[in-house]
């Protein structure tokens, strides 16, 4: 069998350090054979060291599958179409595109969902959903049919998870945006789909208070364990490559499980026992 990946090109965005999740979607693409593309959050212009590109920069120093790095503030529209200016240079057409973008100010993650302010919605909105949308736009022509587009969402856009908050509500918005983007590329034998996967130890992960979820997540879920990243990469690789041909506008569930409890499971033999 022919690596996964072999002449395949594609576009990653949202590697922030080795722990992000695209980043291990990334690594399974590399050891498929595919040559990828990657944008970061601009640096401040104050900013000496430039953190932002040197983090990615460091991570793929040497390897001749990563051809670019490329900065993108996904809010600015002439930035999305030079990032896409820059893939056609230096890719041709796209066949996988991962969409690992998402952002609410602090003050606002970190509140009750009723207290979240105009301007921290508007912003997380369209950093967190509105993104795809302008992504997918921009990349459209250089899409090869076959293409691939995948985002990261989480189960805290299904149902209310608290401490979750106003990303939730994105998230809803971005699985929402996910069926309607399928269908609209699908004529041109464009997929598009989501990875939902569950708690994991990454910067975002942890400002959504990942930390109390890993526990739940292992005392509830059917397989008894939280996922690994290794397995996060397995999925959304799969998802990006041709093996997950006939699937469009769905979002897979990377959680042991979790999502399918109706109730605390085993937990209930601990509170069964606190109780006795």
């Amino acid at each position: 069998m022919q690596p996964l990946f072999e002449n395949k090109k594609g576009l990653i965005t949202g590697v922030f350090n080795k722990q992000s999740i695209a980043w291990a979607i990334s690594e399974q693409i590399f050891s498929g054979g595919g040559i990828c593309g990657f944008s970061y959050m601009p640096d401040k212009p104050d900013d000496e060291r430039k953190k932002n590109f040197s983090r990615v920069s460091k991570l793929i120093e040497g390897n001749p599958q990563a051809v670019f790095v490329h900065p993108m503030d996904v809010t600015k529209d002439e930035h999305v179409e030079n990032l896409m200016a820059v893939a056609k240079e230096k890719l041709g057409g796209l066949d996988f595109l991962l969409h690992s973008i998402a952002f609410a100010p602090p003050d606002d993650l970190n509140g009750d969902t009723i207290d979240t302010s105009r301007a921290g919605f508007k912003l997380a909105m369209e950093i967190s959903a509105y993104s795809l949308i302008a992504l997918a736009r921009a990349a459209r022509d250089i899409l090869n049919p076959g293409a691939s587009i995948l985002t990261l969402t989480y189960y805290g856009g299904e149902r209310p998870v608290p401490g979750y908050n106003v990303m939730g509500v994105c998230k809803a918005a971005l699985d929402s945006i996910v069926k309607y983007l399928a269908f609209d590329l699908g004529a041109r034998g464009v997929r598009v789909n989501a990875l939902s996967p569950g708690p994991l130890q990454t910067i975002s992960g942890r400002g959504a208070g990942v930390d109390e979820m890993l526990g739940l997540y292992e005392a509830m879920a059917p397989l008894g364990r939280n996922i690994t990243h290794e397995e996060t990469g397995r999925c959304g690789a799969f998802l990006l490559s041709e093996m997950s041909s006939g699937i469009t506008g769905e979002i897979l569930h990377l959680d042991g499980g979790y999502n399918i409890m109706g109730s605390p499971g085993r937990m209930l033999d601990q509170i069964k026992a606190a109780r006795s």
